[in-house]
């Protein structure tokens, strides 16, 4: 059931939380109802604000995104995963080092476990392709290999990631995807307690 709409302007009495009345938290949790509601506008926009970014690359990482979504969906995925393979890199502008786990924790609450695996781990997994060219071990990867998502990871990073640098591919445009990602962000969110000790 949805929270009503909390009075513009309105705010919690305390200064420091241990202080929180019940009042005040239902107060919070309303504002939180309707932020949470934004989210996929969000994701977009920040998404968008890959466009020119990281040069020396054939494409910007837009459209890498838009190209590896679009060969996820040419190859038959689904459109959790879809949607995965669209938002993969979509904190390469504030986690460059460690963007994978991000942008999995972004997705995390919406997905499978499966989906938020193969995300966290696709920048190890892409180490194969490069690693060896700067004198790092190429299959870290591979103690994963016991790993029930290994494959997939595999999978994912070969026919669609590492091939999205196309600068002729003919990637579908955003406003295709876009009613996938507000479809994603609109599920009601997984409970990670649950999630973390099943």
């Amino acid at each position: 059931m949805r929270n009503p709409e909390p009075a513009p302007g309105a705010t919690v009495g305390f200064t420091a939380m241990a202080e929180g009345t019940r009042e005040d938290y239902e107060l919070l949790a309303k504002f939180e109802e309707q932020f949470a509601a934004g989210l996929a506008d969000r994701v977009l926009a920040q998404l968008r604000a890959l466009a020119g970014s990281l040069a020396g690359y054939q494409v910007d990482r837009l459209e890498h995104s838009l190209q590896t979504a679009t060969r996820a969906y040419r190859d038959g995925a689904d459109e959790e995963m879809m949607v995965a393979a669209l938002l993969h890199d979509i904190d390469d502008l504030l986690a460059p080092h460690s963007h994978g786990e991000l942008s999995a924790t972004i997705l995390r609450p919406y997905v499978t476990e499966r989906t938020y695996w193969i995300v966290r781990h696709h920048g190890l997994f892409q180490l194969v392709y490069y690693a060896h060219h700067y004198g790092r071990d190429r299959n870290a990867r591979d103690k994963y290999r016991d790993h029930p998502w290994y494959q997939d990871a595999v999978d994912f990073c070969h026919r669609w990631d590492q091939a999205a640098f196309d600068p002729d591919y003919e990637s579908l445009p955003l406003d295709f995807f876009e009613p996938m990602v507000r479809r994603l962000f609109a599920r009601e969110p997984f409970s990670l307690a649950r999630r973390e000790h099943s």
